[in-house]
């Protein structure tokens, strides 16, 4: 049985709940699990398909551009598509760089 960690560390608790108490509670910390890694890979998509707009609009990637790539990947699609093609290097920087 899987459980959350904190969960697993209270035998008593454990031993007064139901069976299918124990496993609803299992089949939703496995979901928990599986919409985090599914979050996990839809930023990593998010930050891929950023980083490719920013090569093609500015020739290169160099380390100041590398830098919005996080922050910029935590908008959505919506969000971020048309600043990627609207804003200009130097207004990208000043929007998503967080020594500003």
């Amino acid at each position: 049985m899987q459980l959350p960690p904190y969960l697993l560390q209270q035998p008593r608790l454990l031993q007064r709940l139901s069976p299918r108490f124990l496993q609803q509670l299992e089949t939703a910390y496995l979901s928990g699990i599986e919409q985090g890694r599914q979050l996990g890979k839809t930023q990593a998509v998010r930050m891929e398909i950023i980083e490719s707009v920013l090569k093609f609009r500015f020739n290169s990637l160099d380390d100041e551009l590398r830098e919005i790539i996080q922050p910029m990947s935590s908008l959505s699609s919506e969000e971020f598509t048309p600043l990627l093609l609207k804003l200009s290097r130097e207004e990208l920087l000043a929007r998503f760089n967080s020594k500003n």
